[in-house]
């Protein structure tokens, strides 16, 4: 039985974005050697968008509160790619790390999975 998913970001400076995902956000994880780590995320939910154009897959982080999440990052030093915009489907910016990628950020307002049982 599947019990769980296993996400990768692929990063220039993987080191380094490690490292902020660590310290910065704080996650748990376990260390497979050689400076290797995985992370502990939150739930978690999936979703499947119709598309034209080449497939891809995303990475968002959720929050409840999208400004204080954002001032407590800003207080940690984190960057933010994008300014906040309304999509109608929630809030949502991009954290920048520290390898030049993009997490996105958002405060939903859609009905959530990741709570159900």
């Amino acid at each position: 039985m599947i019990n769980g998913a296993h996400l990768i970001v692929y990063s220039r400076d993987a080191d380094a974005d490690r490292a902020f995902i660590r310290d910065v956000l704080g996650y748990p994880h376990v260390d497979t050697g050689g400076g290797w780590l995985i992370f502990k995320l939150p739930p978690a939910e999936v979703a499947v968008h119709p598309t034209d154009a080449a497939e891809t897959h995303e990475l968002y982080l959720m929050c409840d509160d999208l400004e204080r999440t954002m001032e407590e990052l800003r207080a940690s030093g984190v960057e933010f790619a994008d300014p906040v915009s309304d999509q109608g489907w929630g809030l949502l910016t991009a954290i920048m790390l520290p390898g030049g990628g993009r997490l996105g950020l958002y405060e939903p307002r859609h009905a959530t999975a990741y709570d159900l049982s």
